[in-house]
């Protein structure tokens, strides 16, 4: 960090923007590097996204709706009397519906230590693989033009390309190697609201559950139930979240019974494991997939159909969504709206009576 001199303020955020885009870790006093990481929060509408990382940080506040794309950090020392590292936290709302707000986060800066968490509301299965694809495509699309960016760069500038990138780490001998398709960084797939979920039928929760490893498995992702209800599985969220945010050692727990909260850390699964897609009520010879996930979406969308789109359109304007409603602002918004096509209309008639003297 630059040390106090006569510099202006932006010469030194100069600096400071030039050592993190050269790859170089910030240094306290003691000579100390801190870790930057960045963590990129998207999800399930209202699945939870906001609570859950509030407990993961400690912090005792009462979440409220996300509005578009918020940011907040966290800070941790490694030591008694050592630097804190700091994670920077992005938290993307509104469901599917701002995904092109992907693009804000992830940036030549901090693709080198981005990691994404996504938030899956297992009480709603019906929007669980829409609302997993979509953000999961989104994400990855920006990824790799902002890697591509990187790597044609001519500025000098030593960027990175993802260091810790699922895909480039993975050994020799990880189960399906050949078979899967890693997520270009490290994912946390995270199964909101399971005090509700438990309650489902056996059957559906078979389906729900096997789904959901088959994805985080064929992604090289960590996958985790939890409930802001319970304390244990909250622990437990805590430990993968501390984890990406921090690089601390997460917790060497393993479950797959499908009956029971899943706690599965990246490469701790297999095909061979996880087994074929259950078939509730649902002949797979009669389904014609592309590949292994096309077979487990059809699957999954005959026990649970996506529910319909029309609504997600006609909220792609936030100020049409019912849970950012501020009365006063929307009546005066209204108002605006009503002069503003009053103006359109009287313009269109002096133009059209322009013409008509011309």
């Amino acid at each position: 960090m630059p040390k106090i001199s006569s510099d202006t303020l932006w010469e030194l955020a100069a600096a400071e923007v030039h050592s993190r885009e050269s790859g170089g870790a910030e240094e306290r006093d003691g000579g100390e590097a801190v870790n930057e990481r960045t963590v990129l929060l998207m999800g399930s509408k209202a699945g939870g996204k906001t609570s859950i990382l509030l407990r993961c940080l400690d912090r005792d506040e009462l979440s409220k709706p996300t509005l578009a794309l918020e940011y907040t950090f966290g800070r941790r020392a490694r030591g008694h009397n050592t630097p804190k590292d700091i994670a920077h936290l992005w938290e993307l709302g509104g469901g599917t519906s701002l995904s092109d707000l992907v693009q804000i986060p992830i940036t030549p800066v901090t693709i080198s230590c981005l990691s994404v968490i996504l938030v899956l509301d297992l009480s709603k299965p019906n929007a669980l693989w829409g609302t997993m694809e979509k953000l999961l495509q989104a994400a990855q699309a920006h990824l790799e033009r902002t890697s591509s960016q990187v790597q044609k760069s001519k500025s000098g500038v030593k960027h990175q390309t993802p260091s810790h990138s699922a895909a480039r780490v993975l050994p020799k001998d990880y189960p399906d190697r050949e078979l899967i398709s890693p997520f270009p960084v490290p994912l946390l797939i995270i199964g909101s609201k399971y005090d509700i979920f438990q309650e489902f039928d056996s059957d559906k929760k078979k389906v729900v559950s096997k789904t959901l490893r088959f994805i985080a498995h064929y992604y090289v992702a960590s996958l985790v139930f939890t409930s802001i209800k319970s304390e244990s599985l909250i622990s437990k969220t805590k430990s993968f979240f501390l984890h990406l945010a921090f690089g601390l050692e997460r917790g060497k727990t393993v479950s797959s019974d499908p009956l029971k909260p899943l706690i599965i850390p990246a490469g701790s699964d297999s095909f061979g494991q996880i087994g074929s897609p259950p078939t509730v009520d649902v002949d797979i010879t009669s389904l014609h997939a592309k590949n292994p996930k096309d077979l487990w979406k059809k699957v999954y969308e005959r026990v649970f159909p996506p529910e319909s789109t029309n609504e997600q359109r006609e909220l792609k304007d936030p100020a049409k969504d019912p849970q950012y409603s501020e009365p006063q602002i929307d009546a005066m918004r209204a108002q605006k709206d009503q002069e503003l096509e009053q103006y359109k209309r009287n313009a269109a008639k002096s133009w059209k009576g322009l013409e008509l003297e011309t």
